[in-house]
């Protein structure tokens, strides 16, 4: 039995996972995100803790055999957070999140101390990354800065409550801007450029790896294993949502809808491409690498948008998007879901949300279009920045996240992308599934046998109706972004 911990953004999330691939329990705790200025975004450590001691009590509640029979934890989380601890393993301020943009200006004084950015670390320098934090955090908070001993990502600070070992991996690692990507290593150059050392960093594990052993206090605290309970070194929640879904060779990928949204494609190489603001980051598991395009307001945009017009729920809102025709698709509003800023393809945390067209004759549902719309242009335009070369075609792209619980969402995405898109069961599991996964590896599985396909729920195929439609309601989305750029200031 193997247990998965998934530290998103709005929960956290526990999977036990027998080793015939059975979910045997699921447990989840909401967590909040506290916005104390414009940009900001941020949690306490001590929130994702709270959650866990929940999460951990409901599953020794309602399956304390499986529980007991745990032999390794994996951990997944949300990328990029900044976990700043004192020499004494302390947190010294709330974790500064993969949605905080405060850095801008940070982000240009690394770019020129760093010519060499995206060569070393694969990506450009965005307010996202966790090195433009700690360079806010050195010129804003001075005494944090000389007080920070160790800087963790939040699953790993999760991993160092765990076990007392501050760990990394390769995944999550490559999301800091101070990876080396492509030799998978720490890169001194970066660390020099932001005030720091290696000494501040975690030790670094491939993600399928022992990383730490679990506390016996804790174990029997909660009723986990019988002996040593080990740790893998688990993954970004991205790279750990692929191998959830059994997406860990050269060509296969995902859509994902979560707060988020991403499209993520496995590779077997490391290829950079900063200038589209693309990432390139280390897989989970040895030798491998991805790509991957971020917008950062996806399916959060979606829950904006209910919540504001009034609709009951984000299913609502889809509903009403649903009941639009396409003859009616042409006359809707247009809609910028920067509502966080923006990552792929723009790089501007600036970045705003607009509703452009709007008339008397507009009503909830053709607003309602007008967002699950332009939330797939944002992806559509971060899908056209992967550069994969031609001995590794694109073979397979799932749909996951929470917004994949709508199939009409799912089916403008393939007729936008006009690639076919598939449905697996269990794909609103992936992180934790992932992290599970990873566990089982560290635990002795082998690849082929832990990380396989789930059975396949749909397969959505491209339409070719309303293709011309598409094209010209997605070139006036990029039009309206550039006559707009300079005014998000």
């Amino acid at each position: 039995m193997y247990l998965g911990l998934d530290l998103g953004t709005s929960e956290l999330k526990a999977l036990l996972l027998a080793d015939d691939h059975r979910i045997v329990g699921v447990a989840r705790a909401a967590l909040t995100v506290e916005r104390p200025q414009p940009l900001w975004s941020e949690q306490a450590p001590s929130q994702w803790w709270q959650a866990l001691e929940q999460v951990m009590k409901e599953l020794r509640c309602a399956h304390a055999e499986a529980l007991s029979a745990v032999r390794a934890i994996g951990l997944s989380g949300q990328m990029h957070g900044a976990t700043l601890l004192d020499a004494a393993g302390e947190v010294l301020r709330p974790a500064i999140l993969w949605n905080d943009g405060r850095s801008g200006a940070q982000c240009g004084e690394l770019t020129r101390a760093v010519p060499r950015l995206g060569e070393i670390a694969g990506n450009l320098a965005m307010p996202g990354f966790t090195a433009p934090k700690l360079l806010w955090v050195r010129e804003h908070e001075p005494e944090i800065f000389r007080r920070t001993a160790r800087v963790l990502l939040p699953k790993d600070w999760l991993r160092f409550m765990l076990s007392g070992e501050a760990v990394s991996e390769m995944s999550d690692a490559a999301g800091t801007l101070w990876l080396d990507v492509g030799a998978r290593d720490w890169s001194d150059e970066l660390l020099a450029a932001t005030g720091l050392t290696r000494d501040h960093m975690p030790r670094l594990v491939e993600g399928s790896e022992v990383s730490a052993k679990l506390k016996p206090e804790l174990a029997a605290r909660w009723g986990v294993g019988d002996g040593a309970v080990l740790i893998a070194g688990g993954a970004g929640d991205n790279a750990a949502s692929a191998v959830g879904m059994g997406l860990v060779e050269p060509g296969q990928g995902f859509v994902s809808l979560g707060t988020s949204g991403v499209v993520f494609v496995s590779t077997d190489r490391f290829l950079p491409n900063p200038a589209q603001a693309m990432h390139a980051f280390c897989h989970a598991l040895p030798k491998r690498w991805h790509q991957m395009s971020v917008m950062l307001s996806a399916a959060s945009a979606v829950s904006w948008a209910a919540k504001t017009f009034k609709l009951t729920d984000e299913a609502a809102l889809l509903e009403a998007a649903a009941s639009v025709s396409l003859a009616d698709r042409a006359r809707c509003p247009l809609f910028l879901p920067y509502l966080s800023g923006e990552r792929s393809p723009h790089n501007n945390p600036n970045a705003q949300g607009a509703l452009f067209g709007l008339t008397h004759a507009h009503g909830p549902a053709e607003i309602a279009y007008a967002v699950a719309e332009g939330v797939s242009f944002g992806l559509r335009d971060g899908f056209d920045t992967l550069r994969l070369p031609a001995d590794m075609p694109l073979r397979e792209v799932a749909l996951v996240g929470g917004g994949a619980r709508s199939v009409w969402w799912g089916q403008l995405l393939a007729d936008i992308f006009q690639v076919p898109l598939t449905l697996y069961a269990g794909s609103e599991t992936g992180g934790a599934l992932g992290a599970a996964r990873l566990a089982w590896l560290a635990d002795g599985g082998a690849v082929a046998e832990v990380c396989t396909l789930p059975p396949v729920k749909q397969q959505l195929a491209p339409s070719s109706e309303g293709v011309d439609g598409h094209k010209t309601r997605h070139a006036r989305f990029q039009v309206l972004y550039m006559a707009l750029r300079d005014q998000f200031r």
